[in-house]
């Protein structure tokens, strides 16, 4: 009997010129993603080598768990623009943004025109894991009075809407796009998760992709996306990104 190696493909290959990764948590120490200036360098060489060297990267503002004002993520930014020159690594485009929880911090922000925005009126926000806010789509109506386009990040994630798949419909009936998060066409967050992730890819329900780099274990995995039929599977998003740089 013959066994055949599922075909894999190179990151750098799989990638389009001038891919540009729009959710990311790559500032050091002000969530849970780069611990410090010298891991934030890390990750970004490391997804480099991969072939992204375009980012918006993305740290959480959540409540008081996360509570980064658009200075102070504006202020990482430049630190660590500043060291990627000191290493001579000016291949790099790192701009910041940030992954907003949809919470009443959130809505005070929007009221002040305090958000930073992926790009234009782009603007990225999630939900709590364990249940969507009260007030989703009424916040969603006012992001959009305001002249913003919310992105919602890996809906794949949110399980209250597993069983539930309309609402993924609703959603995108009040003008949210969506972010696929790469890593959720693995295991990495369940099979679960990677089953609704293809179910959502099938209705051609997502605008755009990301990486959510959080650490160093998420680019390990990530190769295992560099696959033929992934890649045709996502290409279109691949290239949607494209718009965002």
């Amino acid at each position: 009997m013959l066994f055949f190696k599922k075909k894999e493909i190179l990151l750098s290959d799989f990638f389009p010129e001038n891919f540009i990764d729009i959710h990311s948590h790559l500032l050091p120490g002000i969530d849970d993603g780069a611990k410090n200036m010298n891991d934030s360098i890390r990750l970004i060489t490391k997804m480099a080598s991969y072939g992204i060297t375009n980012f918006v990267t993305t740290p959480h503002v959540l409540g008081n768990v996360y509570p980064n004002s658009s200075d102070i993520i504006i202020e990482k930014l430049e630190e660590v623009r500043a060291e990627l020159l000191n290493r001579n690594l000016t291949d790099i485009s790192i701009r910041a943004a940030a992954e907003y929880m949809l919470d009443e911090n959130f809505s005070l922000r929007l009221a002040n025109d305090d958000i930073l925005t992926i790009k234009d009126h782009f603007v990225l926000v999630e939900m709590s894991y364990f249940s969507a806010p009260l007030n989703l789509f009424e916040v969603l109506f006012e992001i959009q009075l305001k002249g913003y386009k919310p992105i919602l990040a890996h809906p794949e994630r949110y399980n209250f809407y597993h069983n539930d798949f309309q609402q993924f419909f609703k959603l995108k009936q009040a003008g949210c796009l969506f972010q696929l998060n790469l890593l959720s066409l693995t295991v990495q967050y369940g099979k679960n998760v990677q089953k609704v992730a293809n179910q959502l890819l099938k209705e051609n329900l997502y605008d755009f992709v990301g990486t959510d780099t959080h650490h160093h274990q998420h680019l390990e995995l990530l190769p295992k996306i560099a696959t033929p039929k992934i890649k045709k599977k996502i290409d279109v998003l691949l290239k949607n990104n494209l718009k965002l740089k």
